[in-house]
């Protein structure tokens, strides 16, 4: 294998009905990134897109293709990778694989999705596609349901409340509101996160991430390439490790509702091709979709003992100045979470961490970083370790 180096990043602001479609805001998205890179387009090998539910509210499939062409790269190698809210960070695995493998010297990878030109009902149907079907989807699960679930069986197992959950999202709402790309950038304290709106016992309105669309995307390419890109002075970034681990798309078929194996294998594999260990990572983006994905993470990555999780961070662990921060840049509470996109979001805004880009967001001098991505209620997870590299 080939070391693999990310050089390039481009993503639009998360919005809700902003009436563009896709293609554009996927072009629009891929532009930055090349213009970022300071490469030629000609010399993008490959094109993997990631997009989850574009074929069912869309009507529209073949979206490698589709955004080829609207990117300017029409002819280029190109398809799509469906891993629900995982499609991104699995288009990314590709990437790496394309790149480390010798078959390609630069790969462009882009998340797209587009969520609220359609009713809630649709959307929930769509995203329902990424349980088990025929066991859960028909017997009109959601994901809502499904995460009030395993909030529930949590709270009961291990004696903790719903306010043991809310320092999750008051971090990521903090971290949002100095990001100029996040959806809701708003201030969020434990009385309102308390108060706020039962969707389905015990998950609240706080505890779960907003509906919205974008599109964001980042360029993978050798060390040769990387070395004589437009750089500014700015450090290389190295993928370290890529791995998916994966779990059953049921919960009442898992080995243990409340331990994410797919988190667990994903991590591992990543962390040992690395060659380092959870001490050594210095920011964790964890899949933050709802406030119990956290907790459930934190156990699984090897970070929080089981059962610790939702403690973990109550004394500022978490924050950006934290002992692991995560979530720095509002994670898919505050930044918002369109799912197919999330991961590429998620490889972005750790690329800013890694080379000290990240503004107002910036943490202390990190240099190794582990960016999770799940699609699914645990089913699909792909891990990556970033590393800053001279």
């Amino acid at each position: 294998m080939r070391d693999v180096y990310l050089i390039g990043i481009g993503q639009t602001p998360i919005t809700k009905n902003r009436g563009v479609r896709g293609r554009y805001m996927a072009a629009e998205a891929i532009d930055k990134a090349i213009a970022h890179a300071g490469i030629d387009r000609k010399q993008i090998d490959m094109l993997v897109t990631g997009n989850m539910t574009s074929g069912i509210l869309a009507h529209q499939t073949q979206m490698g293709a589709l955004i080829a062409e609207y990117a300017g790269l029409r002819g280029i190698e190109a398809m799509n990778v469906e891993a629900a809210c995982g499609s991104s960070a699995a288009a990314t695995r590709l990437g790496v694989m394309s790149v480390g493998g010798g078959y390609h010297d630069v790969a462009l990878v882009c998340g797209i999705e587009r969520m609220t030109h359609v009713p809630n009902e649709r959307l929930t149907a769509a995203l329902a596609t990424a349980a088990d079907w025929e066991l859960d989807g028909e017997n009109t699960v959601s994901f809502i349901s499904l995460n009030a679930r395993l909030m529930r069986r949590y709270m009961d197992t291990y004696g903790v409340t719903a306010k043991d959950f809310g320092h999750f999202a008051i971090n990521a709402h903090d971290n949002g509101l100095t990001n100029p790309n996040a959806f809701l950038r708003k201030k969020l304290d434990m009385e309102t996160y308390l108060n706020s709106r039962m969707l389905v016992d015990p998950v609240k309105l706080f505890d779960a991430p907003p509906v919205c669309d974008g599109a964001a995307a980042i360029l993978l390419a050798t060390e040769e390439v990387a070395r004589t890109a437009h750089r500014n002075g700015l450090p290389l970034i190295k993928v370290a490790g890529s791995a998916i681990g994966t779990d059953s798309p049921g919960l009442d078929s898992r080995r243990d509702m409340l331990v994410l194996d797919g988190v667990a294998l994903s991590t591992r594999r990543a962390l040992e091709q690395a060659g380092i260990t959870n001490e050594d990572i210095d920011i964790f983006e964890p899949h933050d979709a709802y406030t119990i994905i956290t907790a459930l993470s934190l156990e699984a990555a090897g970070f929080a003992k089981k059962g610790m999780g939702v403690h973990f961070g109550k004394d500022g662990e978490i924050t950006r100045t934290g002992k692991l921060p995560i979530c720095t840049f509002g994670g898919l509470k505050s930044r918002g979470h369109p799912v197919g996109a999330t991961g590429a979001y998620q490889l972005v805004e750790t690329y800013m961490q890694l080379t000290g880009t990240a503004g107002e967001n910036q943490v202390p001098d990190p240099e190794f970083a582990l960016v999770q991505n799940i699609g699914g209620t645990g089913t699909t997870v792909i891990s990556h370790v970033l590393k800053r590299c001279s």
